[in-house]
């Protein structure tokens, strides 16, 4: 089975086009083989169709700080952001280069990963003629999730979340559809959005709560505090209820609402409330902490991480 690489849409054996999207798919020819020699290998021509990819074996390992721990079968590729690796077998080659076949792609995906909050370069690691493995995790406290993507499915989650994913992953920007869940839902307009098939792993603060919502049902969230959510998921901003509650509550002017149906995992502990809680500004929490009336009257013009 192939799959388009424009819009996820199923093809059958032959095809020239996509039915789904009208994407030119060309001649279809197997996948050529892994490239055996210098670390220094050329990037794969983007081709307009692909396979469905070989399941990646991986485990996710400790409780505070975890651990992701990739074994890759020859020939097998994945592709991490910068400085997110802790360790690597011999086997296991390794390039750090922009993505994109042409001039005007590698800068378009630069300059997409940096509003998203990532690196200019990825690194690509690849497992040369043996099987081998390379571990990667996140810079603060907090857990790894791994998305076991189909082709076409995707995922939205946080910016600055993402880790590693295998080759046939994408990864791109995505924006909030409404201007007032821009403005005030905590993560701005950018979220960052992967796209099947293959596995990717993000990271995010503290412990992970999941919910699967029903059609129609509604989830209130801290604004800053959604990990990740399904794409069939709507995601919005709302005021909390009066003024005194706005005020005093401790909890900010708004809050987040997802509605179902879809998955939506919700983190304890986010990078700004850590770097709060552990260098409070002006010497009390009162400083910019949103458990204050100054905090929470502030909190409009100011998002979390």
């Amino acid at each position: 089975m192939i799959y388009c690489t424009k819009c996820g849409n199923g093809l059958a054996d032959g095809s020239r086009f996509c039915p789904n999207c009208g994407n030119s798919i060309g001649a279809v020819a197997p996948p050529p083989p892994p490239p055996v020699g210098p670390p220094n290998f050329p990037p794969p021509a983007a081709p307009s169709y692909y396979s469905q990819p070989q399941p990646l074996k991986y485990e996710i390992q400790g409780d505070n700080l975890q651990v992701a721990r990739i074994y890759l079968k020859a020939g097998q590729e994945v592709f991490a952001e910068a400085g997110k690796m802790l360790y690597k077998f011999p086997a296991v080659q390794w390039e750090t280069r922009m993505s994109g076949n042409t001039i005007g792609e590698k800068i378009w995906g630069a300059l997409k990963r940096k509003v998203m909050g990532e690196s200019l370069f990825l690194t690509y690691f690849r497992a040369s003629s043996t099987d081998s493995e390379v571990g990667f995790a996140g810079s603060y406290p907090g857990r790894i999730q791994a998305f076991d993507l189909v082709a076409g499915q995707s995922v939205l989650v946080q910016r600055d979340s993402f880790i590693v994913a295998q080759d046939t992953v994408q990864l791109n920007i995505a924006f909030t559809k409404k201007l007032g869940a821009g403005f005030f839902g905590g993560e701005g307009f950018v979220l960052e959005k992967l796209t099947g098939p293959g596995t990717a792993f993000i990271h995010a603060g503290g412990d992970f709560v999941h919910f699967e919502l029903r059609a129609g049902e509604m989830l209130q969230v801290d604004t800053g505090c959604i990990v990740a959510f399904d794409e069939s998921v709507n995601y919005d901003i709302q005021m909390v209820g009066g003024i005194k509650t706005a005020i005093f509550g401790g909890e900010g002017l708004f809050l987040a609402t997802l509605t179902g149906p879809g998955r939506v995992i919700v983190q304890s502990m986010t990078l700004a409330k850590l770097r709060r809680e552990i260098a409070p500004s002006g010497g009390g929490r009162s400083g910019g902490d949103e458990h204050s009336p100054l905090g929470a009257l502030g909190g409009i013009f100011s998002s979390e991480d």
